[in-house]
């Protein structure tokens, strides 16, 4: 099995820098099922190739397995396309072999390995079991690939025989090299609709991980997700749960209004670079929390239900945070924030200034005490709302911050996701979702139970109708009186409206 990655991106020998393999040199890696070559048949400033070609051993593969009992399906252990064919033996050689590539990491050239470059990605033969070309394509083509199949029969001397389900395959683009292994890495086993392994929950980390930032918008995700987890209903239903969210986060983005997919390029036959939408709401979201920490000019800060650490790569990055602490419920989670954390490339100082902490949002924890803020984007609708009094209790009545700020979904606006059915929540995992009102009077029940202030304000384009697609309270501690005020920001201008409310204590 061949894989072949080529690129005109001057000094195209560059491309060794980004792969870490010497083009002068051919060097080999044992694998689990055999062995790896990686060589460039050439390297000129004007052109470059790497190969990585697989040496799949089949006996090796059986050695050790039990089959079933007598030879029924013995000579198909032994006889089958698995040496010849991109599968997901290929997946794993990409991460053991181009694994720094893959993360997108390159000590010597850390700015050509962000900048999209002109790459081409040539499989030699590719199986497509189920859906044939025209499924091939629409996996590649919304990624904002040229895509060039070519069909071999099953026998060219029998041509009578038909066609078979094996492809020479050639896509092409201008694209991060990180961005087109992960693309591989996850495809390749989609189109062989087959896997060597055992697929449990670390496979949908690792579909969540390598489709981060395409998967979710792609038209073809059920069929990725379905296939990449071998049909496996719990952790498809898991996946796609994720990928929803993702996606409804992503909502509106000029890319998309158009219909047309922000993962496209204009001229994808042009190469031309995919088309870029605005920030998606979630990063708009992201940006606003992170402005809102800052300007409360706070030293330390908490960042609660931090999950895979999105916010937590954000605050690590800004100097005037002496600490930076992220709690979540999920070992899980943290084990990926930390896995993002240490591929930033941080100062060993600043990376000390950065702590995870296992743990609760409903309940009492001393060492979330004594901070200047603290953040809980998009986790109160994860709570059961029996348990909201015991999160408020925990957050507002124990750990006492300085200040709050917390995001959540606006119910009304969910009328505006055309996918979404009537009724469901945008998230499997969402307890409710509050709209407007009902938000604002929980921030107010908030300020007048344990002595904050706060102001709401929209997030993302504010619908005439049905709002913004999330909202956020910036809750301070010490409101008149003991009680708190509220207030609401403009979306546009971001000016402060005038909706105190003096039943609230005045604010």
């Amino acid at each position: 099995m061949l894989l072949s990655l080529t690129t005109t991106h001057p000094p195209a020998t560059d491309l060794g820098f980004l792969l870490h393999k010497h083009p002068g040199k051919v060097q080999t890696f044992d694998l689990p099922f055999g062995a790896a070559h990686v060589f460039y048949p050439e390297a000129a400033d004007e052109r470059c190739t790497a190969c990585l070609l697989l040496d799949v051993d089949p006996v090796g593969l059986v050695r050790d397995r039990r089959g079933p009992a007598g030879d029924a399906g013995l000579l198909g252990q032994y006889v089958n396309d698995r040496p010849y064919v991109a599968s997901s033996f290929l997946s794993v050689a990409v991460a053991r072999v181009y694994g720094s590539a893959l993360a997108g990491t390159c000590k010597t050239r850390p700015e050509l390995a962000e900048t999209p470059i002109p790459l081409t990605a040539r499989v030699a033969v590719v199986p497509c079991r189920r859906g044939g070309e025209v499924f091939l394509r629409k996996l590649f083509e919304p990624l904002g690939y040229a895509v060039t199949a070519t069909r071999h029969p099953l026998d060219e001397e029998h041509p009578e025989w038909g066609e078979g389900p094996y492809f020479t395959v050639e896509i092409a683009g201008r694209v991060r090299l990180a961005d087109l292994l992960s693309h591989l890495y996850v495809l390749v086993p989609v189109l062989d609709d087959e896997k060597h392994y055992w697929v449990g929950d670390d496979e949908v980390d690792k579909l969540l991980r390598h489709g981060e930032g395409w998967l979710a918008a792609h038209p073809e995700r059920e069929q990725i997700t379905g296939r990449y987890l071998k049909r496996r209903g719990s952790l498809v239903r898991s996946a796609l749960a994720k990928l929803a969210e993702d996606e409804a986060d992503e909502e509106f983005s000029s890319g998309r209004a158009g219909g047309v997919s922000p993962l496209m390029g204009e001229d994808i036959r042009g190469l031309t670079p995919p088309a870029r939408p605005e920030p998606n709401l979630h990063a708009r979201r992201l940006a606003a929390v992170l402005e809102v920490l800052k300007a409360t000019g706070a030293k330390r800060v908490l960042d609660l239900g931090c999950g895979e650490g999105k916010l937590l790569r954000l605050l690590a990055a800004e100097g005037q945070f002496a600490e930076v602490v992220g709690v979540d419920v999920s070992s899980r989670s943290l084990e990926i924030a930390a896995d993002r954390l240490d591929k930033l490339r941080l100062t060993p100082a600043d990376r000390d200034r950065v702590k995870l902490l296992h743990g609760s949002l409903t309940y009492r924890d001393a060492r979330l005490e004594g901070f200047d803020v603290a953040a809980a984007s998009e986790v109160v609708e994860h709570l059961d709302p029996p348990r909201l009094g015991a999160f408020e209790r925990a957050v507002f009545g124990a750990a006492r911050p300085g200040a709050v700020v917390l995001t959540t979904p606006n119910r009304e606006y969910n009328v505006r996701f055309p996918d979404l059915p009537a009724g469901r929540l945008r998230h499997a995992d969402h307890r409710f979702e509050w709209t407007r009102s009902e938000f604002a009077a929980w921030c107010d029940g908030v300020c007048r139970r344990f002595g904050y202030a706060v102001r709401v304000e929209p997030l993302g384009d504010v619908d005439p109708e049905v709002g913004p697609p999330s909202q956020m309270a910036v809750f301070t501690r010490g409101g008149p009186g003991g009680r708190g005020g509220r207030f609401s920001t403009s979306p546009l201008a971001g000016e402060v409206a005038a909706e105190r409310s003096d039943a609230a204590g005045g604010g």
